[in-house]
């Protein structure tokens, strides 16, 4: 999936400069962000020996970029919104490449933890207001539905090419070389934005909704936090319970204050679409399965089968190949078909491709083309047509003024469905399980996704 091809679909902007050149700056940012989620799964197993980590510790640091990301982004949505786009957008991307730059130079677990901390408050910032632009230099709703066709699948592209170049680059050199991508990405698009990015003017009169920010932070870091754990210790378990339970508490009152709020964080109405809330769950689940697979499988092919983290990356190389393929088409499906047909479609695809590897994926006695291969095949090209519909579903209809909040509840939904699914799945048994259940979960929602789009059509 290339940006260069949505910038071909769209044209127009709100002012002199082209669309292209900022539509591709805007999606090289966005599909880094991603990239940086992802880009420690396959050196994990590494940085684990050399810093002498237990598998809690390890656990914490794979999550410790989303934890923030995910906390942060309802806020940087909001903030998107109050101070104008391009504005926070270039806040985000100081804080992202300085936290980016100060964790190759870690000396040890602590230090690496607080960066990818701040790895994922910058990402926060930049995420939301990414898409604020977005809307900006595509007014009109037939080109922005468009650009969205193509959004949507940056996620698990940038997902992908981290789980591909961590490995190549932590056999050629160091997996502290990786943080040289969201380094060199963040500069770039600091020089260019003000020359290729329209000004966001800020939304005059907006309060920020500090105590629904508070409570929606923290009760999302502290559940996921107590999610992530699970992994590492039994759910009735301390350290699994007093974050989650004070993590559903404050996001329960975080509900109760917005109900309250002249202003809110997040407006009640914005979720009573129903096709919105099927696409944000589409995205969801779509990106937890993605994940699910890359974490489990770079576990098994390096633990079990005992291959290298270059040959590791080398396993996923048709998973690529898939997702650019299906890439390319998303946006004309979506165009003849809709949204929610292709969203449909693209989770029953990647479902078989979940059950697939369930099946046989992690026997080892099974050659790689025969028990890996058509499941990374079938996986990301219903994965990528499901990213697409589902980001046209979860905004279309969002008005200019609340595209910073449209950002940070799709960029939510994409931290937070690996999250608690991955941690569900986990309690379900071993790695085949696991996926199996994923699959199952993949087939319940393309029935109800589909539906919606044909009763919305007759409609």
């Amino acid at each position: 999936m290339t940006t260069t091809a949505g910038a071909r679909a769209v044209r127009g902007g709100t002012s002199d400069r082209p669309a292209r050149p900022g539509f591709l700056l805007l999606g090289g940012v966005q599909t880094t962000l991603v990239f940086t989620l992802a880009s420690l799964a396959v050196p994990l197993p590494r940085i684990g020996t050399e810093f002498r980590l237990d598998r809690a510790e390890l656990i914490l640091l794979s999550a410790a970029y989303g934890l923030s990301f995910a906390g942060l982004l309802l806020l940087g949505g909001r903030l998107a919104d109050r101070f104008g786009g391009r504005r926070t957008l270039t806040a985000g991307l100081l804080l992202f490449g300085a936290a980016s730059a100060a964790a190759p130079l870690a000396p040890g677990y602590g230090a690496l933890l607080a960066a990818r901390f701040g790895q994922g408050v910058g990402a926060a910032l930049v995420a939301p207001a990414a898409m604020a632009v977005l809307r900006a230099l595509f007014p009109e709703p037939a080109a922005y539905g468009r650009a969205m066709a193509t959004w949507g699948g940056l996620s698990v592209l940038g997902a992908t090419a981290g789980n591909l170049l961590s490995g190549v680059i932590a056999a050629a050199a160091s997996w502290r070389a990786a943080f040289a991508v969201p380094v060199a990405v963040a500069l770039a698009a600091l020089l260019l934005a003000p020359r290729v990015l329209p000004a966001t003017p800020p939304g005059a009169g907006r309060s920020l909704d500090l105590p629904g920010a508070l409570l929606a932070t923290a009760g999302i870091t502290l559940a996921s936090h107590g999610l992530v754990l699970t992994d590492a210790h039994p759910w009735g378990s301390a350290p699994v319970l007093v974050p989650l339970l004070a993590g559903l508490g404050l996001l329960a009152a975080f509900g109760a204050v917005e109900r309250r709020t002249a202003d809110p964080l997040l407006p009640p109405d914005f979720l009573r679409d129903g096709r919105r809330a099927l696409g944000l769950a589409a995205i969801g689940l779509t990106a937890a399965g993605t994940a699910t697979v890359f974490v489990l499988l770079s576990l098994a092919l390096q633990q079990q089968r005992g291959w290298s983290a270059l040959l590791t990356s080398a396993a996923f190389v048709p998973f690529a190949v898939a997702l650019l393929g299906a890439g390319r088409l998303a946006g004309p499906l979506i165009g003849r078909y809709g949204p929610g047909l292709v969203t449909g479609a693209g989770l029953g695809t990647a479902g078989a491709g979940l059950g697939l590897l369930a099946a046989t994926g992690f026997e080892t006695s099974v050659p790689y083309a025969y028990g890996l291969l058509p499941g990374l095949l079938l996986l990301p090209a219903g994965g990528a047509l499901s990213f697409a519909g589902a980001a046209v579903l979860a905004t279309e209809g969002v008005p200019a003024h609340r595209a910073g909040l449209a950002g940070g509840a799709l960029n939510t939904a994409m931290e937070l469905g690996p999250t608690v699914v991955f941690a569900v799945l986990l309690t379900l048994g071993g790695d085949a399980v696991s996926l199996a259940a994923a699959a199952a979960l993949f087939a319940a929602l393309a029935a109800p996704t589909a539906l919606a789009a044909r009763t919305h059509h007759a409609k």
